[in-house]
């Protein structure tokens, strides 16, 4: 882990790559509207707005967000919105252009739902005295927890698509067929399991601060 540690960006460096993709999300904001695209328009504005959740978290609710946690999370948004406009001057984009781009932006999502479920569970094991999850069951917990939340996601892109064509309008979030949704699933998984084995290293300090809620609300 110490290793790792060294391999990533100063704090200070994360924090000014956290900015440049706030800053970059705006601008593929701006080229949404000016193409008339729904579609880059709405993914780029919830994208701007899961950006601010990190500072809401530490502000209002006295979570502390390190900027590691705060660059994964941009990270995760920054990537996914990028994919919807594609490089300058391309006429597809990036999740149709580059067969891993949906994967890779699947596995990342699937990393942050899993953390806030590892977050959680451990917040409530370390609160709760007659409550005792052993490491095993909290891995397999996330893992069921994120394929939940994927399954809860593709059914959410099979009712856009059904609604865009009865619309006939173009369809916000694309569905890619079966087999496509089935590798979508082993992605979740993998983001899942990369949380489970080394979540405990990052996401100490959320999981204190959640605990200290279930606290001051139990007392």
């Amino acid at each position: 882990m110490g290793n790792l540690e060294r391999r990533l960006p100063s704090k200070r460096r994360q924090r000014q790559l956290t900015y440049l993709m706030e800053l970059s999300l705006v601008g593929m904001l701006f080229v949404g509207i000016d193409r008339g695209n729904a579609g880059i328009v709405i993914n780029t504005g919830v994208a701007l707005l899961v950006t601010q959740l990190p500072p809401l978290l530490e502000r209002d609710y006295e979570i502390p967000m390190d900027p590691r946690l705060t660059l994964w999370i941009t990270t995760a948004v920054f990537l996914h919105a990028f994919g919807t406009v594609g490089l300058p001057g391309a006429t597809t984009t990036l999740y149709s252009q580059v067969w891993w781009w949906d994967h890779m932006t699947h596995a990342l999502s699937a990393s942050l739902v899993a953390a806030a479920g590892y977050a959680t569970v451990r917040a409530f094991d370390e609160h709760a005295d007659g409550v005792h999850l052993p490491r095993r069951f909290v891995a397999v917990f996330i893992l069921l927890f994120v394929i939940a939340f994927g399954v809860l996601w593709e059914i959410l892109e099979f009712a856009i698509a059904l609604a865009a064509d009865a619309l006939g309008t173009k369809a916000v979030l694309t569905q890619y067929g079966l087999a496509d949704t089935m590798l979508d699933f082993v992605f979740n998984s993998i983001g899942a399991l990369i949380v489970a084995l080394w979540g405990g290293a990052y996401l100490s300090d959320v999981t204190g601060a959640i605990r200290e809620r279930f606290e001051s609300r139990s007392d």
